[in-house]
């Protein structure tokens, strides 16, 4: 395979065809479609690669075959000079009919003046002007979503306290986000007639998908709305959600806020001591759970860990739609009870919004909390219209869009999709079940997805298991992926799903920034895994060891930094001291203290940025910074039984200079020694990156420990390896 994937795509023959999984017949058709683009394309790899993946190959061809063609392709590439090479490229008139496309043609010459030309030719330059110029932007956007305010803000943007570097957006404005979120706008195409949910429960897959249009979802909030009140909880109580995406976890969801309710965002996947944790953080007064979890056909206790965790009272929803499959303590209620409590207001399914000023808390959210105790972090009202805006101009959501997303209202994700969605007159499509196999596979085909995240670690599982075979995904405009550095083969694998006609938008940000700071567009051709923009109304510098901001136009390598007027960011901590965390210490930046956000980035030449994990993931080897998500991307493709790598790196028991061990998972079935596997890593870090980093060990591992956001969590790796250090010493 090494010495295929070094040929030319001029040198490519019959041989290396069948190699690749062709009989000999689809051979020769496929090097005669293949010879005939050569002829007419000429020496231009960009060009052809798009004849080939246009009109050559099919998803339904061997994946060697998909890499053979692409690396072949651009074998001659000058990465270092030129950057990446691109694997989707946009159209004029595509790109005119996206939001964003449509705004800049209406708006592009009154704010770039003469020198706009097309959306996508001056793309790059009206997102600078977007960060230089967030109100005026802002302002555009919001008129194109469903926003409603009870009063309107005095500003978009106000920053005459200097003791708040990033300014207060919208003051004195005063709305309920789950009421814009949950009203027709009929300037954007968005009806109480407008799907709002398409939703399917594990073992159910041989039936219609479900579905809620606007009117019937805001019926259904009404109702749980009501309830909540008739139970007893007040405007400003803290709720927990803790449980799967379900319809129900997003119905009670919006309830909580349209009350002016706080929802507590907590993790299915979470153990008690986790939930009580968060509980305990946000001083939860409620808690809406599920008995249990389905997942691949087994039920997983639930209900059983918010007890264990001494969680308040709960409100429990059976996870198999009938009644529940345990008994309740003295205080808790189940679903249907707490519904009934909805009728003593005489009309359950009416409910007047709460309308509270746009700082008032919506959401608490938590960092991961791999490392002690997790951050707390409120979103305001204000905080999710930040999904929206991202969602209207970089996703491209538009009225009759259908975003999936398998994720958790315990991660901010959850939430992103709910607002991204809604806001902009577009469906979710949540799957109460397993994402790892066929039935999810048909759940995006029947529920014809038309923006498809993922994580990467769940689109390696579908490519390594062949189990998305055969459906039709056609329906799909555009993959976004998140939550941790994407494998370049995954994601052509992902694009050869749909004919390559559907880009993967990378996407980075965080909890505390309610949404990305750096994506991708359908205004510029993609390159696999790497971003090609910074998102909009952003300013993202990346800094030097010394504190330094690099050129905007050289590459380079660095923490990366936030100009603190960000629309969306979080200004306080329930836990922590905010300051402190994003600002101490940082840089001043045309005026401004910048923001803390801890992600090393790459910035390539051609204009595209490569994440290299967080700042804490870097290491010293020889004297020479190194990213352990770089290390790792080498590795993963050095031999063929490799699944996944991770590059983590140890002082020796007796001190002195790191050294590196790459601890590796095998795909299944397979073994190898790991003095073969330590040669390979050897050979590809010499070669791909530097002779200068020295494999010092290489250990296999059944799995990877990962947090319930699926990072990899290379400090536990670390402190185990020290652990093992130290029992070996005493021996």
């Amino acid at each position: 395979m090494e010495g295929m994937r070094q040929k030319s795509i001029d040198e490519i023959g019959l041989q290396d065809l069948q190699n690749v999984g062709l009989s000999a017949s689809e051979s020769q058709s496929f090097l005669d479609k293949l010879q005939g683009v050569l002829s007419e394309v000429g020496n231009s790899q960009p060009e052809i690669w798009e004849r080939i993946a246009f009109t050559i190959l099919r998803s339904e061809h061997p994946d060697p075959l998909h890499q053979l063609m692409y690396n072949a392709t651009y074998r001659d590439w000058d990465v270092q000079r030129v950057g990446p090479p691109p694997v989707w490229f946009p159209k004029l008139e595509e790109a005119s009919k996206t939001n964003i496309g449509r705004l800049m043609n209406e708006k592009g010459r009154k704010y770039l003046g003469s020198s706009y030309k097309n959306p996508i030719a001056s793309f790059s330059d009206f997102q600078k002007w977007s960060a230089e110029h967030p109100e005026v932007y802002l302002e555009l956007v919001l008129k194109e979503m469903s926003v409603h305010f009870h009063q309107k803000p005095r500003c978009i943007l106000d920053t005459s306290d200097e003791s708040n570097p990033g300014g207060v957006w919208l003051p004195g404005s005063v709305l309920n986000i789950a009421e814009c979120a949950l009203s027709p706008h009929p300037r954007i195409g968005k009806t109480d007639d407008s799907v709002a949910i398409i939703w399917q429960n594990e073992g159910s897959d041989d039936q219609p998908v479900q579905s809620l249009t606007i009117r019937e979802l805001r019926l259904q909030v009404n109702r749980v709305a009501n309830a909540l009140v008739a139970s007893g909880f007040k405007v400003g109580d803290p709720i927990g959600i803790d449980m799967p995406m379900t319809v129900y976890a997003v119905i009670s969801y919006l309830a909580v806020i349209l009350a002016g309710m706080v929802v507590v965002s907590i993790a299915d996947s979470f153990v008690a001591s986790e939930i009580a944790t968060r509980c305990r953080l946000s001083k939860a007064k409620g808690i809406i759970t599920q008995d249990h979890i389905i997942r691949g056909g087994k039920r997983l206790p639930l209900y059983s860990r918010v007890v264990e965790a001494k969680a308040p009272r709960a409100i429990v929803i059976p996870a198999d739609d009938t009644r529940l499959a345990l008994e309740l303590r003295n205080g808790d209620i189940s679903w249907d009870s707490f519904l009934q409590a909805a009728n003593a207001v005489g009309r359950p399914e009416i409910f007047k919004p709460v309308a509270l000023p746009g700082e008032a808390y919506s959401n608490i959210l938590f960092s991961s909390g791999t490392t002690g105790e997790p951050k707390a972090i409120p979103w305001s009202h204000i905080s999710p219209l930040r999904c929206g805006v991202d969602g209207w101009a970089h996703q491209d959501l538009q009225p009759g869009d259908v975003i999936a997303w398998p994720t958790n209202l315990g991660w901010m994700m959850g939430p992103f999709v709910v607002f991204a969605s809604l806001l902009n007159g577009a469906a979710m499509a949540v799957y109460n079940g397993s994402p790892l196999g066929r039935t999810y596979g048909k759940f995006i085909q029947d529920a014809k997805v038309t923006m498809q995240g993922t994580v990467p670690s769940l689109c390696k599982t579908w490519r390594n298991t062949s189990c998305m075979r055969g459906f039709d995904w056609s329906a799909i405009r555009c993959f976004s992926s998140t939550g941790e550095a994407s494998s370049m083969d995954d994601d052509l694998w992902l694009m050869s799903t749909v004919g390559y006609k559907a880009p993967v938008l990378e996407c980075c940000g965080g909890t505390e920034l309610a949404a990305a700071y750096i994506g991708g567009s359908f205004m510029q051709p993609q390159a696999l895994a790497n971003f090609s923009i910074y998102s909009m109304m952003s300013q993202v510098v990346i800094l030097d060891e010394n504190g330094n901001v690099y050129p905007e136009d050289q590459p380079c390598v660095g923490e990366m930094a936030l100009y603190p007027v960000l629309f969306g960011a979080s200004n306080h901590l329930l836990n922590a001291d905010h300051d402190k965390v994003y600002f101490h210490g940082m840089p001043v930046y045309k005026g401004k203290t910048l923001r803390r956000h801890g992600d090393v980035l790459q910035r390539l030449p051609g204009g595209y940025y490569k994440a290299q994990g967080r700042s804490d993931d870097t290491m010293n080897l020889g004297g020479i910074k190194a990213s352990a998500v770089e290390i790792e991307a080498v590795c993963n493709t050095a031999h063929e039984r490799v699944l996944e790598t991770a590059a983590i790196a140890v002082s020796p028991p007796g001190g002195g200079p790191e050294q590196l061990v790459v601890m590796v998972v095998l795909k299944e079935g397979s073994e190898i020694s790991v003095v073969t596997l330590k040669k390979a890593f050897v050979t590809a870090i010499s070669t791909k990156l530097t002779p200068l980093f020295k494999v010092s060990a290489v250990e296999i591992v059944k799995e990877f420990p990962r947090n319930a956001s699926n990072k990899l969590l290379r400090r536990v790796l670390r402190s185990q390896l020290k652990e093992k250090q130290k029992m070996q010493s005493k021996l």
